[in-house]
């Protein structure tokens, strides 16, 4: 039940734990709850019947981030404490922010401070250069690698950010999708996880056309609370490429609709569109916070998980539908028990 706006009781037992693979589950048959923005019709589905709400000449718009192996363990040199790293995104200066989780669970245990060296092996460290201004719950690190030879180390030494929520440490294939090219995302992209590749072939023989812009997501828990979902929005990095945009304006010029698949790809469109309502390609940076004032220039649906109780992404939601309306579609889902989190089920917002 809904207790007050966006505040609501998760029962335990709609927390997705493992993959729908893991469930017996096709990936793209997981279930489907259909919100109607027109009107107050709730339909019930599957993935793999999304060609039942769609239309010839629909646009779907993916994330292609991959998914890091962001959590890495590491001690202050020389014998210090030791802590979880969780890095929460890559900075223009090529910093990045970091949440530091000491072993202890008391972050002042860690006597984190600037000029602090920490060794995660393999030859990587990093300098602590501060608490971040915007985020102070995040600390800016400068590693001692760069670049692809960063990257290939975390790859080697890291492993994906598990919540409580999920109980077994699955590998990292876990939490990628299909469309997973570029790495960079703190956390999955999770929306777009259900699409398989004979979905999108149906799809297309369905007229409906698919195109990728990347946006690197950042943490979405700025503390070692599993509830913690309240933070300001964070800026991450993406990219709308000049095919990308030339295929939404073109879809938009002819009455199609565009599907953004997770609020990953809204908050890039929407970020990325000037004030003539016209995509702007390129690689750039945004903090832009989505919520009911917010009015929509580029994206007219939305696929995207269920959110947490009091999560910023629920603001999210508001630019499409009421407060209440999202209310009563999450009551439903919960009367319903679709699953929550990054392996749960899925919303579309038509």
């Amino acid at each position: 039940m809904m207790n007050a706006p966006f505040t609501f009781e998760l029962p335990p037992g709609l927390c997705a734990g493992e993959p729908p693979e893991q469930r017996g589950i096709p990936r793209d048959q997981i279930r489907l709850l259909v919100a109607h923005r027109d009107s107050d019709q709730v339909e019930h589905s599957r993935l793999n019947r999304l060609d039942n709400f769609l239309r010839p000449g629909d646009l779907l718009v993916f994330n292609s981030s991959r998914t890091l192996p962001a959590s890495l363990q590491g001690c202050a040199a020389p014998a210090g404490p030791c802590m979880e790293a969780r890095l929460a995104e890559h900075l223009p200066d090529d910093a990045w922010l970091a949440l530091l989780l000491c072993q202890n669970g008391d972050p002042a245990g860690c006597g984190l401070q600037a000029g602090m060296k920490i060794g995660f092996g393999m030859e990587l460290e990093a300098v602590v250069e501060g608490r971040d201004d915007f985020i102070p719950r995040l600390w800016k690190l400068r590693f001692s690698k760069s670049g692809t030879e960063l990257i290939d180390l975390l790859y080697r030494i890291g492993r994906p950010i598990r919540y409580e929520h999920v109980s077994t440490p699955w590998n990292l294939d876990a939490y990628q999708t299909i469309f997973a090219r570029e790495p960079g995302s703190a956390e999955m992209p999770s929306a777009a996880r259900g699409f398989s590749w004979r979905l999108l072939f149906d799809l297309k023989r369905r007229g409906i056309e698919r195109t990728c812009i990347t946006l690197h997501a950042g943490l979405s828990v700025y503390s070692d609370e599993p509830d913690d979902w309240t933070h300001p929005g964070s800026e991450e990095e993406f990219l709308v490429s000049e095919l990308a945009a030339q295929e939404i304006q073109r879809t938009r010029a002819a009455g199609g609709r565009i599907v953004a698949v997770g609020t990953t790809v809204v908050r890039a469109l929407e970020s990325a569109v000037d004030s003539a309502g016209d995509l702007r390609p390129g690689h750039r940076y945004t903090r832009l916070r989505i919520d009911s004032g917010h009015a929509l220039r580029v994206v007219d649906s939305l696929i995207t998980g269920f959110h947490e109780p009091k999560a910023s992404h629920l603001d999210l939601l508001t630019a499409f539908l009421p407060a209440e309306k999202i209310q009563r579609v999450y009551q439903e889902a919960v009367q319903a028990r679709y699953l929550w989190h990054e392996f749960g089920d899925l919303n579309l917002i038509l």
